[in-house]
């Protein structure tokens, strides 16, 4: 929430367009065509929650534009994939490894190890 927020505030002083990346894993499924349907409510549940959040941290404004992107893969490497085309990148610096103690989450350090734009890394509060 706190990237979410910090990039919302950024947006409004430089008229920056955010693009909210959500990136979720699909377990690996063979030979199973019902289970492979998930895939799509997944997407779906995504997309809501994702539109959910962003209205939450917006409170009704419509300024900044605000696009989101719910996608599955691995979120490391969406990120930056993503970065190419990105002016910045912005992550938390943890996310749901049980870590607590360390200051940077892998997906975090990876971007900042392989994105191609600047990344602002955004501390969770403890």
């Amino acid at each position: 929430m706190g990237a979410l927020r910090w990039a919302i505030r950024y947006a409004e002083r430089t008229g920056a367009t955010v693009d909210v990346v959500y990136v979720w894993q699909v377990p690996a499924l063979y030979g199973d065509p019902v289970r492979v349907l998930r895939g799509d409510r997944i997407a779906e549940a995504a997309q809501e929650a994702l539109r959910a959040t962003v209205d939450g941290e917006l409170g009704g404004r419509t300024s900044p534009k605000v696009r989101c992107i719910p996608q599955g893969g691995y979120p490391s490497q969406a990120l930056v994939e993503r970065s190419a085309a990105a002016d910045l990148l912005v992550v938390g610096n943890r996310g749901l490894g049980g870590f607590k103690g360390v200051l940077l989450g892998s997906v975090s350090l990876r971007c900042v190890a392989h994105a191609a734009c600047p990344v602002v890394v955004v501390r969770s509060p403890d």
